[in-house]
């Protein structure tokens, strides 16, 4: 898919931040056979994060309206907007166009509605929302990922994990339904409560130029072992107290794709212990071919197996306090405005988690625990996983500065990074699939925007009135200087710090050629440097010092 054009209306959950904002992408008739994502930049509170927030709740809307198999629960039903973008169907056949949008045009809570464009009548056709076929016109996943305290963006997504534990709990009393498979949610978010599943899942199904891409710069060599810990009796879980629920559980409730997941877990296994008192499983993993060899026989890939960790791991959203859960589903859209961390149970506490993940160094004879990679290197690791386990068509990605923990080397290259990652339909470069992917991305840095064409640079600002602004730079950014982009996106002129910018000041106001040479010394290289110099000459021809 390609986004083309978004139209917020009216958005609470941003305070209005950005209501009226109309922003227009692509053309819908351009040349899309590439991965080309769209970067966001500008100054904090400019509304960036706000934005990614604000698509996934119109996705989650659409969703909800379509899918609710899907999508149990609807972030922000007072959404108004108008969306466009295009979307693939069949492999031969161009993209479909299509709008997605609600708008009050009375007293009458709006519904969704979706259309697609004829393009030779030059007219939009509604789609009936039950119809499977409009069922494929919306995204397949949408993928957001954030790092930090910074949760703006987290929140349709977490509405989105715990209505998929609430289903399974339901689901699970009923001895028909628990039969039945549930549904994984079409939003998936990606943060540092998901890192480990994501790795574990492409370093046991993924292949070695894999393994290499999302290694080589924690110098790491393999997978070594780690444990899965799956808990359902656990204090915290609240006990059962209906009658005739088919199960022998005594407090957190599985159906029978999950019950299959644990059996699965079990069998490939290197050793295990089952304590049925508390009901807790604890399956331990060395890794090697016959290791790999058994994860294959039950999953088919990396992303088969990450939603089979998910699938539990959203779990751990039962034994969160019932008023803390209602919150974040009943009340936190109307009254939440600000980014703030959002629940999440102590690890002693979920009924899913890893341990003990460990890796080889590359000499092979060390053997380095997870905990002591930094972060820089647990948000890499993470991210370069998702692009490669994730490289099916129709999929959108919402990165909330994702380079936040990232070296200046490393920054500058991410985006090259991500086109060259391995899938098993090739690289991103050349792999037709990804191409008919979306990403948009946040960043306060110059790095991205160097990658970038500058039609697919934009620039978030506010104007006199609070109201949030959306541009093209209007310099070319792809292959610019960072200087040139900082001052083009920031109005940082020098891009300097400001103690040295203000020492300068004074020293260009200054007639004392003395203290003028000694602030010149203690000075890096830069253009300001240089005029200073020039400063300095004239002073002294003058003085005729």
């Amino acid at each position: 898919m390609k986004l083309l054009r978004v139209n917020i209306i009216s958005a609470k959950t941003c305070g209005g931040l950005l209501d009226g904002l109309d922003v227009r992408f692509r053309n819908p008739f351009d040349d899309y056979s590439s991965f080309d994502p769209l970067c966001f930049i500008g100054r904090n509170g400019a509304g960036k994060s706000q934005f990614l927030q604000i698509l996934a709740e119109i996705f989650q809307s659409a969703f909800y309206a379509c899918v609710s198999d899907q999508e149990r629960f609807e972030g922000n039903p007072d959404l108004q907007f108008e969306i466009e973008y295009l979307i693939d169907s069949e492999p031969d056949l161009a993209p479909i166009r299509v709008r997605i949008s609600r708008q009050a045009t009375g007293k009458k809570r709006p519904t969704i509605i979706v259309e697609t464009r004829d393009e030779e009548e030059y007219e939009w056709i509604n789609c009936d929302l039950q119809d499977p076929k409009t069922h494929d016109l919306l995204p397949d996943k949408i993928v957001g990922y954030t790092s930090g305290d910074n949760e703006t963006l987290s929140l349709p997504f977490l509405k989105s994990r715990s209505g998929y534990a609430s289903d399974v709990r339901d689901k699970a009393f009923n001895k028909e339904q628990k039969k039945q498979g549930i549904p994984d949610t079409r939003l998936m978010l990606i943060d540092y409560g998901t890192h480990l599943e994501v790795l574990v899942a492409n370093l046991l199904l993924g292949n070695s130029s894999q393994w290499e891409a999302l290694l080589d710069a924690a110098k790491l060599q393999d997978l070594h072992s780690f444990r899965c810990i799956v808990q359902l009796a656990h204090s915290a879980a609240k006990p059962i107290h209906r009658s005739g629920i088919g199960s022998n559980r005594k407090k957190t409730q599985l159906t029978h794709e999950l019950e299959d997941y644990l059996y699965r877990l079990q069998c490939c296994a290197t050793c295990y212990t089952i304590d049925e008192k508390t009901e807790t499983y604890i399956f331990d993993y060395w890794i090697n071919d016959q290791t790999r060899e058994a994860f294959r026989s039950f999953w088919n890939d990396p992303l088969d197996l990450y939603s089979a960790f998910h699938k539990l791991a959203m779990l751990n959203d039962l034994v969160l306090p019932k008023k803390t859960r209602e919150r974040l589903l009943h009340r936190d859209n109307k009254t939440r405005r600000f980014a703030s961390r959002l629940p999440e149970p102590q690890d002693e506490d979920k009924v899913f988690r890893f341990e003990r993940v460990n890796f080889r160094s590359r000499s092979g004879s060390e053997v380095v625990d997870y905990v002591s990679l930094s972060d820089g290197e647990h948000q890499l690791a993470q991210l370069l996983g998702t692009f490669c386990m994730i490289s099916s068509p129709n999929v959108l990605f919402l990165l909330d500065e994702p380079e936040s923990h990232f070296n200046p080397q490393w920054r500058v290259k991410f985006i090259s990074r991500i086109l060259e990652i391995p899938t098993k339909d090739g690289d991103r470069k050349q792999n037709s699939k990804a191409a008919k992917q979306d990403c948009l991305i946040t960043t306060h840095a110059p790095f991205i925007p160097s990658d970038m064409q500058r039609d697919k640079v934009f620039i978030f600002s506010k104007n006199d009135n609070g109201k949030i602004q959306v541009k093209n730079p209007d310099v070319q950014t792809f292959g610019s200087t960072f200087d040139t982009i900082i001052e083009e996106c920031f109005e940082v002129r020098p891009p300097m710090s400001q103690i040295p910018r203000d020492e300068i000041e004074e020293l260009m106001k200054s007639d004392n050629s003395e203290e003028i040479r000694a602030g010149i010394q203690c000075l890096g290289n830069s253009v300001e440097k240089a005029f200073l110099a020039d400063h300095l000459r004239q002073v002294i021809n003058r003085d005729g010092v």
